[in-house]
């Protein structure tokens, strides 16, 4: 059986879709079978980000009874699988959210890890989520407000008697005021899992012409790899990416310069002893 793991927050606006899509597919490049499933049903975006949204069936289909769930099933970025919500108000109203567990434990032996993507709040679809789910991760900005909110979200996670594994700290800019990480987990009482820097690149995976996730686009940079080291820590494995290439480069010319430099040495040294001889 796989690890079902729900991300939650207090409100919306913490960026909890966008670190499930790229947890998702940094478990997948890591040879993990990973399917994500956008659990919001009312206001589903996960297959925007993952520029899937012209699945034609959805978790909608499922829940309403009219699709199996491995018809729902899709293939998405470096691996990871992809359960989409539809987009059709029409067929929210008409969605049972407590089919969900059933829809998840009927597939959870697949997967090494499932992922929910959930509702912001705590309202049913989120109980709904949450309940479907053997674990609970929790994605907050480093700010009071923020931190309060997912302290309700822990609370009634416990609850509903899902295990709260921890929390993910997104947007950090190192700005005055920002919680540290110390007293987030003093506050919350869970370990951290990651600590994501605010970077402009998960922005511009967004705004392209052709959406791709950071780990697709970019995976080398601020965020993605912050994001790969969280990954590494959920699964319990050895971290492993490559280093960006922007220092990588700039390594490498320093070095080729300074051998370079040495190799010149050397020419002149060897031109000067052979005058010398004659």
């Amino acid at each position: 059986m796989g690890r079902v793991i729900a991300l939650v927050s207090g409100k919306g606006g913490v960026g909890k879709t966008t670190i499930a899509a790229e947890l998702g597919i940094a478990l997948a490049k890591r040879n993990l079978k990973v399917c994500l499933i956008d659990a919001d049903v009312a206001m589903a975006n996960l297959s925007l980000l993952l520029n899937m949204q012209s699945s034609p069936l959805t978790l909608h289909d499922v829940l309403l009874g009219e699709s199996a769930i491995n018809d729902a099933i899709y293939d998405g970025p470096e691996g990871v699988k992809l359960i989409p919500s539809g987009l059709s108000l029409e067929n929210y109203r008409r969605v049972d959210a407590e089919r969900l567990q059933s829809v998840v434990e009927s597939i959870s032996g697949q997967f090494d890890f499932i992922i929910l993507d959930c509702p912001a709040g705590i309202e049913k679809g989120v109980m709904a989520a949450i309940a479907a789910a053997n674990e609970v991760l929790l994605i907050t900005m480093p700010n009071s407000p923020s931190i309060a909110d997912v302290l309700k979200a822990k609370i009634t996670a416990q609850r509903l008697g899902t295990r709260v594994i921890g929390v993910v700290v997104n947007f950090i800019r190192g700005e005055k005021g920002e919680i540290n990480q110390d007293d987030i987990m003093k506050l919350l009482e869970l370990p951290v899992y990651g600590m994501i820097p605010y970077d402009p690149e998960v922005r511009k995976s967004f705004m392209q012409e052709k959406v791709a996730p950071l780990m697709v686009r970019k995976p080398t940079s601020p965020a993605a790899v912050a994001v790969q080291r969280t990954a590494a820590k959920i699964a319990g494995i050895p971290v492993s990416f490559a280093e960006p290439a922007r220092k990588r480069g700039f390594l490498a010319n320093f070095f080729n310069k300074l051998l370079g430099i040495f190799r010149k040495k050397k020419v002149t040294n060897h031109i000067k002893e052979e005058t010398e001889k004659k």
